[in-house]
C-alpha cells in the first residue's frame, strides 16, 4: 500500500503545510499557554491513599475528562506504583481542584500477557478536541473507548519492550481490554529504527473518520524518546506513519533527549501538541509543537514551562505529562502535570 491509501491526508494538504512554522507563527500561537499561576500544593500527592490499595504511591499520567450529561464534575485517571508495576486510578471532582473518591480504574493484566505489568489509560476518545471544549468522552458502539500504555513484565518502572492495547468500559470508570492482542508494540515488521526498544504512552485523536495514535518511542543504547503517529479507521487496527517520527530532539536544546507524552488539541486553525522534552542535564520541560495537518509538526524552541519553576520546589527536576482543561465560567485553563523534586512524583496544578 502506497503512503497516499494509508494517509489520505498526506496526498491532498496543501504543499504549504509541509514548510516549517515561521517563529513569529509559533510565537503567536505559544502565547496563551505561558505566564502559569501556581498552586502551592499537589492536588494528588506522592503519598496519596487509596483505599484497598495501601502499597501505591508516586503519582504520574493524570488525565481530566467529564462523563455525558454531568457538567458540573469532573474525573482524572492517574497511575500509580506498588514496586511491582502501574495501575491505573480514578477520582473525581466538583472544582478542579480537590480529588476524592480515588479507587481503581484498570489494574493488572493476566500474568503471561502484554499487560501484566500494568495500564496506563488515558487516551481517551472525546466528543470534541478542541482546545477549549469540555473533555467528555464519547461513545462507539454503546461504549466508552480509551488506548492505553502497558508492559508485559513486573518488577520495576516501565520494563522494556512496552506495548499499546485498547480498553473499553460502560461507566467510563472502570476499564478493560477490549481485544486480546495490543495494537503496537515493537514487534511489527515495520517497527523503525527509531521505536525498536520501547513504545510508551499513546494518545488517541479523532478527526475527518480517522484515529490518530500519538505516541513516544525510544531507541537505545544512547535513550532517546520520540513522538511518533499512526493512523486507524477502528480503533484496533493502525498503520505507521511513513515520516515518523514526528517530533523529533534537537541536539543542545530542551529537547535534546527526550520528546515524550505528547497531547494534542485543535487550536483554532492548527494543532497543538503538548508534549514533555528532557534536555541534556536530566531535566524534563513542558513543550509545544504545532501543525496544521496532524501530520507535520514544528515545535517551538522554548518552553511553555521550565522544571523548577514552582516556588515550592515540587517540579525541581522534572515538569511533564500534562493533563489541559478549560473551565468556561472562570475563562482559564487548568494544566496538571506529574512534578518530580527528587524521587517522589507527585501531581501539581498550573493556572492560566
Amino acid at each position: 500500500m502506497n503512503p497516499s491509501e494509508r494517509f489520505p491526508a498526506a496526498a491532498n494538504h496543501q504543499a504549504a503545510d509541509r514548510i516549517p512554522i515561521d517563529i513569529g507563527t509559533l510565537d503567536r500561537w505559544s502565547a496563551p499557554y505561558r505566564r502559569w499561576n501556581y498552586r502551592m500544593e499537589p492536588v494528588i500527592p506522592a503519598d496519596f491513599k487509596i483505599p484497598g490499595h495501601p502499597d501505591f504511591y508516586n503519582y504520574d499520567v493524570p488525565t481530566v475528562y467529564q462523563l455525558p450529561g454531568e457538567p458540573d464534575k469532573w474525573f482524572m485517571s492517574f497511575i500509580g506504583f506498588n514496586g511491582k508495576g502501574y495501575n491505573s486510578f480514578v477520582a473525581e471532582s466538583a472544582d478542579l481542584i480537590h480529588w476524592t473518591r480515588p479507587r481503581l480504574a484498570m489494574g493488572f493484566g493476566r500474568k503471561g500477557d502484554f499487560d501484566f505489568g500494568g495500564c496506563v489509560v488515558g487516551a481517551y476518545l472525546y466528543e470534541s478536541y478542541d482546545i477549549k471544549a469540555p473533555r467528555i468522552l464519547k461513545k462507539r458502539a454503546g461504549k466508552f473507548w480509551t488506548l492505553y500504555g502497558c508492559y508485559a513484565n513486573q518488577g520495576g518502572y516501565e520494563i522494556d519492550p512496552g506495548y499499546e492495547g485498547v480498553a473499553a468500559s460502560g461507566d467510563g470508570l472502570a476499564w478493560t481490554r477490549a481485544q486480546e492482542k495490543y495494537i503496537l508494540s515493537v514487534h511489527e515488521p515495520e517497527v523503525g529504527e527509531w521505536e525498536k526498544h520501547c513504545i510508551y504512552q499513546p494518545w488517541l485523536v479523532e478527526h475527518d473518520s480517522t484515529f490518530y495514535n500519538f505516541y513516544n518511542a525510544k531507541h537505545m543504547p544512547d535513550w532517546v524518546e520520540q513522538m511518533g503517529l499512526a493512523t486507524s479507521k477502528d480503533l484496533f487496527n493502525w498503520q505507521r506513519f511513513e515520516g515518523n517520527p514526528v517530533v523529533r530532539v534537537r541536539p543542545g536544546m530542551s529537547d535534546a533527549k527526550f520528546c515524550s507524552d505528547g497531547k494534542v488539541f485543535r487550536d483554532g486553525d492548527h494543532w497543538i501538541m503538548f508534549y514533555f522534552g528532557v534536555d541534556g542535564e536530566g531535566n524534563a520541560h513542558i513543550m509545544a509543537a504545532f501543525s496544521r495537518d496532524l501530520l507535520h509538526w514544528t515545535a517551538h524552541p522554548e518552553p511553555l514551562y521550565k522544571a523548577g519553576g514552582h516556588p515550592g520546589g515540587l517540579d525541581k527536576k522534572y515538569a511533564c505529562k500534562i493533563s489541559l482543561v478549560y473551565h468556561p465560567d472562570q475563562k482559564k485553563f487548568y494544566l496538571y502535570y506529574c512534578a518530580t523534586r527528587t524521587e517522589e512524583r507527585c501531581i501539581a496544578l498550573l493556572t492560566s
